[in-house]
């Protein structure tokens, strides 16, 4: 979406609105950028290691 495609559809009070919340804001902790930075770029966690096709016990097997 384009910044004139937003400024359309929530006029431009709502968008002075938000910019002042956004500056008012604290900055982030370098604790918190590295938490969000593992969250973005790995998003569904770690991906598990494959397994055998075959995983039954060996009493399901006969």
């Amino acid at each position: 979406m384009t910044r004139e495609e937003r400024l359309a559809i929530l006029g431009p009070e709502i968008v002075t609105h938000i910019h002042a919340c956004v500056d008012a804001a604290p900055d982030p902790t370098p604790e918190l950028v590295a938490k969000l930075r593992r969250i973005m770029t790995n998003p569904a966690g770690e991906i598990p290691a494959p397994r055998p096709a075959d995983v039954r016990p060996a009493a399901d097997a006969a």
